[in-house]
């Protein structure tokens, strides 16, 4: 059975394109259209395009909730079509550089709620660089059962000449039992992935075009997820509006 990678998310609640509702209360809307919806470096379109929307409801203090869908489609006559996320946390904002954001991601997945599962998450920024980790102790296994599994990344976002944008990001998937195989049989619990994106506002939206890639080979993609180049290298483009 092929196993769900997650999205990661990273909030800011106190985004100054949020739509005030009234002093305490704002509503964000995040839409975007992509060349391929990766996340944690697989794709979940297996390499199709994707459009996907976002709600945050935010408030003064700091706390916030919403909730995110893309479509998928994770093949073998699997019935979902769509990944519909659900989230609430708290983000404090200590300056200008420093800032904490805590919560928690419900996933689902329509017709398939054997793929459901949680996460809890806290993402450190410090002038322009992220700590971030994301735990899940309800992650499946290859044969439908729960596991622990752990999510790090280390990030860094800086605004380059001509108001292009730089995001950098390499992470580590790691899961409490072994997920992947290899050609001559052996098995690992854990790859890394990482990506460089590139960001530039034009006619009211963001652009965006992302390199990335994994250290799974092709016999280890396939073990788990059934195809061999979800995990590959690739350009993703992407086009975003938020209000």
């Amino acid at each position: 059975m092929r196993r769900i990678t997650l999205l990661a998310l990273t909030l800011a609640p106190l985004a100054c394109q949020a739509v005030q509702l009234n002093d305490d209360f704002a509503l964000q809307i995040d839409l975007n259209l992509a060349s391929d919806y990766r996340t944690r470096g697989i794709s979940q379109t297996q390499n199709d395009p994707a459009a996907q929307a976002g709600a945050t409801l935010l408030h003064s203090s700091g706390l916030y909730a919403g909730a995110w869908t893309s479509n998928v489609d994770y093949g073998f006559g699997l019935k979902t079509r769509q990944e519909v996320d659900y989230y609430a946390g708290w983000y404090w904002q200590a300056s200008d550089e420093v800032n904490l954001d805590l919560g928690y991601i419900k996933y689902s997945y329509p017709k398939e709620s054997q793929f459901n599962q949680s996460e809890v998450y806290a993402i450190l920024g410090a002038f322009g660089f992220q700590l971030a980790a994301y735990y899940s102790n309800d992650a499946s296994t290859v044969f439908g059962e729960d596991q622990d599994a752990l999510y790090t990344y280390v990030g860094y976002e800086t605004r380059l000449p001509m108001e292009v944008g730089l995001e950098l990001r390499y992470g580590r998937m790691d899961f409490k039992d072994p997920m992947f195989w290899s050609t001559n049989g052996d098995s690992t619990d854990s790859y890394h992935e990482w990506q460089a994106k590139l960001t530039r506002d034009f006619v009211g939206v963001t652009w965006g075009l992302s390199y990335i890639d994994t250290d799974l080979s092709e016999a280890e993609c396939t073990s788990n997820y059934g195809f061999t180049d979800v995990c590959t290298a690739t350009w993703v483009a992407s086009v975003s509006k938020s209000f």
